[in-house]
């Protein structure tokens, strides 16, 4: 069950918070907390009260200091009095604490819910050609690592700074409530702060930024190098693989080594610039009271105080690389977020009964990276409802391309393609999807059941249902020799099972949706002669009374389909029955004759 902070999370207000303008990050990290700033000042206001005892101990400790030196009359009642409010300042301090993370973790985790949430939704609508250009393993470093940083930067800024400035104002208007002289050597370290800021700003965001891409190549590289794992074990090139792999984490490595140097240096710098001033602080706050200028107390009030805006100036610039890195990851958020490759289905159509007719007319494609070169120049091409349709043809030619252009994940760049008579380019993609199924060359499976794999997105079919679809994709024989039927659990890419078995559960996930448009890319590629027989079989369970689309290699198995086109020069170059392409000895027949 999901908790109420997923439950609640707006995530169009997260993509808002990026669009404005991709490069004010600070705007947009405030952005991502709209709807949570009570909470925020809340937390705020605890902390501030949890801090008290901090604030509160120069004071105390200097004005016990006086009344012991001061000999005053009234001494025990002035200590008691400054120790019985230390003593609830730490008292308070538990339940103020509690409150303080309470608020602050709804505003948080809500965020860290809200960014993946918005950037899993993102994804979803980013096209497929995005997919394919961007590797997995990239994505997944910024919806979890670059969440965390943000993360971790959120702390910083509302925690950390909170503090600082807070610990800062406080000590200064103390100070200047009681010695103007004094508040003015205080104001020295500024300048001095600003300084060191300044010098090493650039190379600890350059630093940061280094170090954030070459984790994404890593974590990329790390998923390629898993999926690889039984093309290298069979080839025995464990070893390559493993010195490919040093090389890519030496190089990780060495730009965290790096970025760990400058922040060193960085930070020694700043602790000997500061270390010297709390020295030269209690000289002159001695020398003044030697003058009889301030009082013992005040020496003790003042170097507690001077070493608090010491400590807290150190910390600004310690939170310097954590915001840089923070800041990058904001950025890096944001170019998934403001990304404008997403499918458009604004104001289109939305279709709720797809009968499957389907025309292609001059239909042209070239890819946008590559627009001299057409795949298809001029296809034309009229399939009827319900119909099996086989695309044959050498490599390249296009057949993959006319699968994906049905599905939407392409679009043409010259003519049309018309189902139902309705121009696909003005019809909403999802509802048309919802009357299509897709059986992939190689089939996706996820870790789970059986039963959640076949009716993926569809928890409420009926058992007799799933058994109808069970049978029809011969699958009978597989779900009866395990023990715990469709309940059975299968490994991630259902690797426990055959390759055979996996198709055929493919089919089955797509004829559970009953689909009017059924789409087979090399459905029966890599199997057994037995398996391909089951599987044969399954395919023609699945395209009865649908409209179908066949792409195979093996010309033998789709001797079955209505018609066979064959796809080459940027068309149809011939289209017929098996028997009628045979005859006419042309295109077909000479690919048939390749195949003898």
């Amino acid at each position: 069950m999901k908790s109420s902070i997923i439950d609640a999370v707006d995530e169009e207000s997260f993509l808002n918070a990026f669009n404005e303008n991709p490069d004010h990050k600070f705007r947009a990290l405030l952005k991502i907390y709209k709807g949570n700033y009570h909470y925020l000042i809340l937390s705020a206001v605890f902390f501030v009260l949890k801090r008290g005892y901090a604030w509160f101990l120069p004071i105390a400790t200097s004005n016990i200091v006086d009344a012991i030196t001061g000999g005053q009359g009234n001494t025990p009642w002035l200590i008691a009095i400054n120790l019985i409010i230390l003593v609830v300042l730490v008292l308070e301090n538990i339940p103020m604490n509690y409150l303080h993370t309470k608020y602050y973790s709804k505003a948080i985790r809500y965020v860290e819910a809200g960014l993946r949430s918005s950037l899993v939704r993102k994804l979803q609508q980013l096209s497929i050609s995005y997919h394919k250009q961007m590797q997995s393993g990239r994505l997944q470093s910024k919806i979890m690592r670059d969440v965390e940083a943000v993360e971790s930067l959120s702390h910083q800024l509302f925690i950390n700074v909170l503090n600082i400035t807070l610990s800062i104002g406080i000590a200064l208007a103390v100070t200047i409530s009681k010695s103007l002289i004094v508040f003015g050597f205080f104001l020295v370290t500024v300048p001095v702060a600003v300084v060191i800021i300044r010098i090493f700003k650039d190379k600890v965001r350059k630093s940061n930024a280094d170090l954030r891409k070459e984790i994404e190549n890593t974590s990329a590289k790390v998923m390629e190098m898993v999926e690889l794992v039984p093309v290298t074990r069979a080839h025995g090139l464990e070893e390559w693989e493993i010195d490919r792999m040093k090389g890519q984490l030496t190089t990780v490595a060495e730009r965290g080594y790096k970025l760990d140097i400058v922040q060193s240096f960085f930070g020694s710098i700043s602790w000997l610039a500061f270390q010297l001033f709390q020295l030269i602080c209690l000289a002159f706050t001695s020398y003044l009271a030697f003058k009889g200028r301030i009082t013992v107390g005040d020496v003790v009030l003042y170097q507690s105080y001077f070493t608090t805006i010491v400590n807290e100036v150190t910390s600004v610039i310690n939170l310097l690389p954590v915001i840089s890195k923070g800041m990058e990851s904001v950025g890096s958020i944001s170019s998934v977020l403001n990304d404008d490759d997403v499918e458009d289905n604004n104001n289109k159509k939305k279709v709720t009964n797809v009968q499957g007719k389907i025309e292609f007319k001059s239909v042209k494609f070239a890819y946008p990276d590559e627009p001299e070169r057409e795949i298809l120049s001029d296809l034309n091409l009229s399939v009827k409802a319900g119909e099996t349709i086989a695309l044959v043809g050498e490599s390249g030619a296009g057949k993959s391309t006319i699968l994906n252009l049905i599905i939407g994940f392409n679009h043409v760049t010259g003519g049309s393609i018309l189902i139902d008579g309705k121009n696909i380019e003005n019809i909403d993609l999802r509802s048309l999807r919802k009357h299509l199924a897709v059986v992939p060359q190689n089939t996706i499976l996820f870790s789970g059941t059986i039963r959640e794999n076949i009716t993926y997105g569809l928890p409420d079919i009926s058992d007799e249902t799933l058994n109808g679809v069970i049978d029809a994709a011969n699958l009978r024989e597989l779900i009866d020799s395990l023990p715990e039927g469709v309940e059975t659990r299968i490994n991630e890419h259902g690797s426990n099972l055959s390759g055979g078995q996996r198709q055929r559960m493919s089919i089955a996930r797509a004829l559970v949706r009953n689909p009017s448009i059924i789409i087979l890319d090399e459905a029966t590629s890599a199997l057994d002669s037995i398996s391909e027989k089951k599987i044969q079989d399954a395919i023609n369970n699945l395209s009865k009374n649908r409209t179908t689309f066949i792409v195979a290699h093996r010309l033998s198995t789709i001797k079955g389909a209505d018609r066979i086109a064959v796809i080459g020069e940027g068309g149809c170059m011939e289209i017929g029955t098996y028997d009628e392409l045979m005859e006419r000895e042309g295109a077909f027949y000479a690919l048939k004759k390749l195949q003898a």
